[in-house]
């Protein structure tokens, strides 16, 4: 795990990574009265993650990724070990009063990645109950329609502070990226600008078709490329189309020339 220091202090002028700081540290600071749960919200490949981690390590936030398949007290669990306590074989109200007790001692933000799983079971109100009793920040991160699906639960939705939208890439973006995925390899701003385009302004996409540059660029012995030096095909996203069995259509075809001799 060495590089993940170099990782992420190259990773924080990306916009979506200053944004969830920037919204961290109003719920942090904000006057006394005013609610202290927000929302990062966002498409898939919009780089929440990465600025998920580059935040707890700025703020020793207490990060949890939720999975699909939890329930109330597996959620629980994960806060407890994060936060450094033993669940043992406590009850979900234990786990609860472990984890709401420690996180107001510490003062740590909570960030929920993958929140929009919280909202398909109760899991949200237990959320609400460990801000309510812990007072910390909480700040859940998810897809793009989060913050409808909240509308559901009138006491989350009304204690957020903000709803902030992580934005699409930028050249910006592009090239602050550059050196972690192509390193030692001069990308010129037209070839910058295509990868943009190509990869629709996603965050995981530039990632990866700046990676096929940087192999495409070794390969050659390149040290220095622009458009006209790539010969390759972007990563898009796109679904490739259905492969024909070759097989299969050679005998249709022989069965169809049958059929008309017959």
């Amino acid at each position: 795990m060495t590089d993940e220091p170099r990782l992420y202090n190259s990773v924080a002028p990306l916009r979506n990574v200053a944004a969830l700081l920037t919204l961290i540290d109003r719920v942090q600071t904000r006057a006394h009265g005013l609610p202290g749960m927000a929302t990062f919200y966002g498409p898939s490949g919009y780089g929440k993650t990465t600025a998920a981690v580059y935040a707890t390590n700025r703020f020793r936030a207490c990060h949890i990724q939720i999975q699909a398949l939890w329930r109330t007290k597996t959620l629980l669990q994960e806060i407890v070990i994060e936060l450094g306590l033993r669940p043992g074989r406590s009850t979900a109200p234990d786990l609860f009063n472990q984890a709401a007790e420690q996180l107001a001692r510490s003062g740590r933000p909570l960030l929920l990645d993958e929140a929009d799983h919280l909202v398909s079971d109760k899991m949200i109100e237990v959320v609400r109950g460990l801000y309510e009793a812990s007072g910390v920040p909480v700040i859940l991160i998810g897809e793009e329609l989060l913050p409808q699906k909240l509308q559901r639960w009138e006491r989350v939705h009304g204690r957020m502070l903000d709803w902030v939208a992580a934005e699409p890439a930028s050249l910006g973006d592009v090239g602050h990226m550059v050196p972690i995925y192509a390193p030692g390899i001069e990308i010129a701003p037209d070839l910058r600008d295509l990868v943009l385009k190509a990869s629709r302004r996603s965050i995981r996409r530039v990632a990866i078709n700046l990676a096929l540059i940087n192999e495409h660029a070794r390969v050659r012995g390149l040290r220095a490329m622009s458009a006209a030096d790539w010969k390759g095909s972007f990563f898009t996203g796109e679904a490739p189309a259905a492969r024909r069995d070759e097989m299969a259509e050679d005998y249709r075809r022989k069965a169809d020339a049958k059929r008309r001799v017959a």
